[in-house]
C-alpha cells in the first residue's frame, strides 16, 4: 500500500477515465473537470510512475505497450471501488434509481407511473432525469434508457423499441393533408439537437429530394412539440415523445407513413452488477407499456383516408 503514497488517486483516476474513454474530453465530462486539468494530471501520473503511458497524436491519446498492463488493472480496480460505493450509498433496497432523457421522463414515462406503482406498491421510483450518460458503476443508478445505436462501453444494453419517426401536427393543419405530398404546403418546426432530418421520411413516403420549409426551431424537442400542439407547423416525432398526445386528440400523425432512423431506445444496465428483482420489474413492466402503446397508435384512424367533404 505504501507505493500508493507516491502517485497521487487523482492522477490515476484521470489516467484511468482518459484510456477507458478514449479522450480528454469525455474524461473531463465523467470526472467534472476540465480537459485541461485532466491533461495536467496524466502528465504529472506519468512524472511519478517514470513511464509515458500515452501517446499523444492529433486524433487523440493511445495507450502505450508499458501502460496497457496498468491501466486494464486500473480500470478492474476503479470498476470495484465505485461498486463498493454505489452499494454503499444505496442502501434502501425499495428505491429504484432510474437515468432517463427529461423529455422521455415528460412526454412519456410521467404518464405512467401510477400504473407501476400499483402493481408494484413496494418499490419507489427515484427518476433521474439527464441527457448525460451516466456511469452506472460509480453513481447509484441502477438502470438507464437510453437512445442511440445500442454500443456504449461499459455497460449492458438491451434493445426496448426501434425507433421511426412521423408527421405530427395539429388537426387544424391536419383537416388540409390529402397525400403525403401536402405535407410540403406546411412551415415546419424542428428540433437542432435530433439525430435525424426530414429527408429521413420524405424518402419513406416516396418524396426523396422534396424540401419543407422551417419555420420555428428549437434546441429542446419537447419545446418543438408544444409548437406542434399549438398548430405552428408540422413535426417529425417519434413513438415516446408524440404518442401520448396523438392518443389525447391534441396532434394528429397523417398517412401512417414511418421511417426509421436507424435508432432505438435501449435498457442499459451495470456490465460488472446483478440486476436486482426491481429492476427487472420495471424494465419488464416498462416493455409492456410500449408494446400496448404501439398497439393504440396503430389502431387510431388515419385523417388523410377519410376523403374530403
Amino acid at each position: 500500500m505504501r507505493e500508493l503514497n507516491t502517485v497521487h488517486l487523482n492522477g490515476l483516476r484521470a489516467v484511468e477515465a482518459a484510456a477507458r474513454l478514449g479522450s480528454l474530453a469525455a474524461a473531463a465530462d465523467e470526472l467534472g473537470v476540465t480537459p485541461g486539468a485532466v491533461s495536467q494530471q496524466i502528465v504529472k501520473t506519468e512524472a511519478q510512475l517514470g513511464r509515458r503511458l500515452f501517446e499523444r497524436s492529433p486524433r487523440g491519446l493511445a495507450v502505450t505497450d508499458a501502460g496497457r498492463p496498468l491501466l486494464a488493472r486500473l480500470s478492474r480496480a476503479f470498476a470495484e471501488l465505485a461498486q463498493a460505493v454505489a452499494e454503499t450509498r444505496h442502501r434502501d433496497d425499495s428505491v429504484l434509481t432510474v437515468s432517463v432523457a427529461p423529455i422521455f421522463a415528460a412526454r412519456w414515462l410521467v404518464y405512467r407511473l401510477n400504473g407501476f406503482a400499483e402493481r408494484h406498491p413496494d418499490v419507489r421510483l427515484r427518476i433521474d432525469a439527464t441527457t448525460r450518460l451516466v456511469s452506472l458503476d460509480a453513481s447509484d443508478v441502477d438502470l438507464g434508457i437510453r437512445v442511440g445505436a445500442g454500443r456504449w462501453s461499459g455497460v449492458r444494453s438491451e434493445l426496448l423499441l426501434e425507433q421511426e419517426v412521423f408527421p405530427v401536427c395539429s388537426p387544424a393543419l391536419a383537416a388540409e393533408l390529402r397525400e403525403p405530398a401536402d405535407i410540403l404546403r406546411l412551415p415546419a418546426v424542428v428540433d437542432e439537437h435530433a439525430m435525424f432530418s426530414w429527408d429521413v421520411w420524405l424518402k419513406a413516403a416516396g418524396l426523396a429530394g422534396a424540401e419543407i420549409s422551417v419555420r420555428h426551431s428549437f434546441n429542446d424537442a419537447s419545446l418543438a412539440l408544444d409548437a406542434a400542439i399549438a398548430g405552428q407547423g408540422v413535426m417529425l416525432a417519434w413513438q415516446t415523445l408524440a404518442g401520448y398526445a396523438v392518443m389525447k386528440g391534441s396532434l394528429v400523425a397523417p398517412f401512417g407513413v414511418r421511417a426509421k432512423t436507424g435508432f432505438g431506445h435501449y435498457f442499459v444496465t451495470s456490465a460488472s452488477r446483478r440486476e436486482s428483482k426491481a429492476a427487472l420489474a420495471f424494465k419488464q413492466w416498462v416493455r409492456e407499456e410500449v408494446e400496448e402503446g404501439m398497439r393504440q397508435l396503430a389502431a387510431m384512424p388515419v385523417p388523410s383516408a377519410v376523403p374530403p367533404s
